[in-house]
């Protein structure tokens, strides 16, 4: 691909030519050697050493979080922001505790149980491939500006890594900030890009219920506790949608119901949970109460004791469109205006959403299928995988939106 000329460009910026053969097959290697190697949240102290050693070695000077996993890396003049807030990209950096079940894959996963089904490994590429590039343009006077790399761990933890990321002054100074997340849906070399609301708030309930247990030949002299846990797990989700804006999304559904142990014995005890999940922040904001009404009212009607532990996990992640418009302009200048497509609102959570609650930002779906491949894919599956131009992809865009972005 040749770089697009300097009338082309939004704002006169000269953008770097494509990205050199030699340096997308150094970050396939590195993102290889991650998918084989996965880690879990919070636990992610060989990625980080990876993602450290290959910043110092370009000359940058990344800090590990207090936690020992997760850096932050600054280039060019962060200092005084003389030219404004600076831009902030993000990348979260662990995987998930699921199997890699591909078959004729060199980079398996070698973790059992573990495996960078989420495309968290080719996030963390793109970004410090932009790093890379983002170092040798300061190094010959051509990067205008101070740009922030943030390499996040814990993504998949709720309520997510990117609260602790900020309580160490990780947004200091920062203006706006960027992601990309990889949609198995999309082809290799484009992108999705939706202005407002782009993934929705999760949040996860746990509801225990209690009874002084019985014989079953006499429910009527005791809570059946049985029944009361099933009409907990039918009729709550009906209550919750309809107390509600239905426009607002805002849906409870469970994973796990257990309760019992012999067919005969009415027990004492039931346990159900699930995931509240919406697509408004304002409903987000009252679920947890509206969730707690709905299942005191019906494990009241059935006479069983309700003990509810409601985990705040994400807002929705809300794509602020001037800075939406900025991914636009980037993606634009070095791929074209039909390499981008609207993408709908996903019902997945993302903790990216907690820096738009102090910065503006958005984050774009980056393309990761296989041009011509129909086959249904979806994220958190044990055969997930990418192509991995789309890493390429996400660099160059990302490049040309810490060039492009504006002084104010």
């Amino acid at each position: 691909m040749s770089p697009e000329s300097e009338a082309d460009i939004p704002g006169n910026a000269v953008l770097p030519g494509a990205l050199p053969a030699a340096l997308h097959a150094e970050l396939v290697a590195f993102r290889r050697d991650l998918h084989m190697h996965p880690e879990l949240g919070n636990q992610e102290f060989r990625t980080t050493a990876a993602i450290k050693a290959r910043l110092e070695k370009a000359g940058l000077t990344p800090r590990v979080l207090e936690g020992g996993t997760g850096l932050v890396c600054d280039i060019g003049d962060t200092g005084d922001r003389a030219d404004g807030p600076i831009l902030a990209l993000r990348a979260d950096i662990d995987a998930l505790p699921i199997p890699d079940t591909k078959t004729d894959c060199a980079y398996r996963s070698t973790v059992p149980d573990r495996a960078h089904a989420c495309g968290h490994d080719v996030h963390t590429t793109v970004v410090l491939g932009t790093a890379l590039v983002l170092a040798g343009l300061h190094r010959e006077g051509r990067l205008p500006r101070g740009v922030r790399m943030i390499f996040q761990p814990a993504e998949e933890v709720l309520p997510g890594g990117a609260s602790d990321v900020i309580a160490s002054g990780a947004l200091d100074g920062v203006g706006r900030i960027i992601a990309v997340h990889c949609d198995p849906k999309v082809d290799a070399g484009r992108i999705g890009l939706r202005y407002g609301a782009i993934t929705s708030a999760c949040d996860r309930v746990e509801i225990a219920l209690d009874g002084p247990g019985g014989h079953t030949a006499r429910p009527h002299q005791t809570t059946d506790l049985v029944t009361a846990a099933a009409r907990v797990a039918l009729d709550v989700p009906a209550l919750v949608r309809n107390r509600v804006d239905a426009r607002s999304g805002l849906s409870v559904t469970w994973g796990r119901i257990e309760s019992g142990h012999a067919p005969n014995v009415i027990p004492q005890h039931a346990e159900l949970s699930g995931t509240v999940r919406c697509l408004d922040l304002d409903a987000w904001r009252i679920a947890p109460d509206v969730v707690h009404a709905a299942v005191d009212e019906i494990a009241n009607m059935y006479r069983a004791k309700s003990e509810i532990n409601y985990i705040r996990g994400v807002p929705p992640v809300v794509n602020d469109p001037v800075v939406a418009e900025l991914l636009r302009d980037a993606m634009t200048a070095r791929r074209g205006a039909d390499s981008i497509e609207d993408t709908p609102q996903s019902l997945g959570g993302e903790d990216f959403s907690w820096y738009l609650e102090h910065v503006p930002g958005a984050m774009a779906r980056l393309g990761v299928r296989r041009p011509g491949d129909r086959t249904v894919r979806d994220l958190h599956q044990g055969d997930f995988d990418a192509d991995e131009h789309a890493i390429t992809v996400g660099v160059e865009m990302f490049t040309a939106a810490a060039l492009l972005h504006p002084d104010h």
